[in-house]
């Protein structure tokens, strides 16, 4: 098993926890006090992507060997000439061909094209509490910067405000709240997706939605994700909470209506119920049966109105990847997302995620030859977003690059949502009245975030750039955590920027495969990429027998 350093010398970042390929710790903190990447990246935005003490140090790669299968044993190509993708009105020139002047924009969808200003999108942030809890600075971030943000499933099912008339929703205050938020600071870029599960079809949620909000909102379709393999999970420490939640027809576990198990939590023995969502469809048992019910679905939203519909499927075998991708391309879907194992979670068995599961970088690279087959017969295949252990823009990249050119989006879960909390976090010390609202969990500012100043506007890296966006009047209702999420996206941004304009591409729609190779043979078997000295070998021969 490969062992994460907890630490980067050269960054001045250090893990709480035990890290993962992602630069996370495994388990991450709501109230931690730093130093990881993301979460350093949060208050000083680009400058993160550089060694610290400038000026009174050198620095050598730590990283020298890549062993095993993983995104790390992708490494990025370089080109020594030309450019391609410039903007218009722009020349070869030098003076243009500078990184500052790469698009990451990016575009997806069947029929109705969806701009972003990244490549990036959030994972599906769902019943979790935390999710709810941080919505504010989720949502404005995105809205603010341009990405999308999905809003998970069991949202309405759990939300003790919402109303049911005839078995379906009549209001649902709680995605209401989210979709408004995202929708007050969006101009246009990025998008806002709804999830159904089983519960959420049975509640009538894609009609409630339609109804309020037409067809803006996309309507995505779950099959799983990379971090478990069963159902929606969260969990609740009152009874009477526990016994709604079954009245709306969720799993609980243990059941709350059991008088033995109501003794046990008078007594303390039991202190908390779990919900669970089920599995879907359970009553099929073929392949076709799989994809009649698929077509089925599909249709039924689109007679409701919906124009753009999307996809999210976890990490299943070939089997199912193929299904996912191909009734997707004969859907005319607007997105696929492909989560692999590794994914994050708000509430997953530990142990299904560590051992359930195809990891993220054999999935994904699959997912690409799968494409090819389609494309290769002239079939339409949709716009893929890879999902599954993503933080830094070298991820990004590489997503992007190994699923090429059909890989339009990576799908980000915990990374964005470090922000937030280092953000609210640090408006709750600023202002204790707020404290409970953000949900802070710091009495005071940690040396951690002393080190950096003594007001937010010196703390935050990127508070000019948001007060610019939204006006200085306006400021006083922006969330520090979306503020930190400013920081954070500045860091990937202009670090993506750096990477494209190292391997000559301008523009998103240039990135190739050859812009990677494999630094193991391992990975150049898994992956077809092919291995770092194998790579350009016939025009290198070409250029010596030449």
């Amino acid at each position: 098993m490969i062992q994460w350093p907890k630490s980067n010398d050269a960054l001045g970042t250090v893990n709480r926890g035990n890290p993962c390929e992602s630069g996370l710790c495994t388990l991450c903190m709501s109230d931690c006090k730093g130093r990881c990447e993301t979460w350093m990246s949060s208050l000083r935005g680009r400058k993160m992507l550089y060694p610290r003490k400038f000026g009174k140090i050198t620095a050598g790669s730590g990283n020298v060997t890549s062993l095993g299968l993983g995104y790390h044993s992708i490494r990025i190509q370089g080109y020594a000439y030309g450019s391609t993708g410039l903007n218009e009105g722009m020349t070869k020139d030098a003076d243009d061909c500078v990184f500052t002047n790469v698009n990451t924009e990016t575009t997806f969808g069947n029929e109705i094209k969806a701009k972003c200003r990244l490549p990036i999108m959030t994972g599906a942030l769902g019943s979790t509490m935390i999710a709810s809890k941080y919505w504010n600075s989720f949502a404005t971030g995105a809205a603010l910067y341009g990405f999308p943000i999905v809003v998970g499933e069991n949202v309405v099912g759990v939300d003790q405000e919402s109303k049911l008339g005839g078995g379906k929703i009549t209001s649902a205050p709680e995605l209401d709240r989210r979709i408004e938020v995202y929708r007050r600071y969006s101009d246009g870029h990025g998008a806002f997706f709804v999830q159904l599960n089983v519960e959420d079809t049975r509640n009538g949620v894609a009609e409630y939605v339609i109804d309020k909000y037409g067809d803006d909102v996309i309507i995505e379709l779950k099959w799983g994700q990379g971090a478990k393999v069963i159902g929606g999970e969260i969990q609740v420490k009152s009874i009477d909470y526990a016994i709604f939640l079954k009245k709306r027809g969720y799993i609980i576990d243990p059941d709350p209506t059991d008088p033995i198990v109501q003794s046990a939590f008078e007594r303390h023995a039991i202190t908390s119920f779990a919900r669970h969502s089920r599995l879907g469809a359970t009553d099929l048992d073929t392949v076709g049966e799989v994809r009649e019910s698929f077509m089925r679905s599909i249709d039924y939203l689109r007679s409701l109105g919906f124009k753009r519909i999307s996809l999210k499927t976890g990490a299943y075998g070939m089997e199912a990847l193929a299904m996912a991708i191909r009734y997707s391309a004969d859907a005319k879907l607007d997105l696929l997302t492909i989560d692999g194992a590794g994914g994050g979670t708000g509430m997953s068995p530990w142990n299904m995620m560590e051992n359930w599961g195809v990891p993220s970088l054999a999935l994904h690279a699959k997912a690409h030859d799968y494409c090819k087959i389609l494309d290769d017969q002239g079939i339409k295949v949709p716009d893929i977003s890879f999902a599954g252990g993503f933080a830094r823009e070298d991820h990004i990249f590489k997503a992007l690059a190994i699923g090429a050119p059909y890989t339009k989006m990576v799908c980000m879960g915990r990374a964005p949502m470090i922000p937030a909390y280092l953000g609210s976090n640090i408006e709750g010390t600023f202002y204790p009245e707020r404290r409970n609202k953000v949900n802070g969990n710091w009495d005071e500012l940690p040396q951690t975030v002393k080190s950096f100043g003594k007001s937010p506007e010196e703390i935050f890296s990127a508070w000019e750039d948001v007060k610019k966006k939204v006006g200085a009047d306006e400021m006083k209702n922006i969330p520090f955590g979306a503020v930190a999420m400013a920081g954070y996206i500045d860091k990937i941004s202009c670090g993506l920027q750096q990477l494209m304009a190292g391997v000559r591409k301008f523009n998103l729609s240039e990135i190739t495969r050859n812009e990677i190779f494999s630094a193991n043979r391992e990975t150049e078997k898994e992956t077809g990429i092919p291995f770092m000295t194998e790579a350009q070998k016939d025009t290198a021969e070409a250029i010596l027998k030449g």
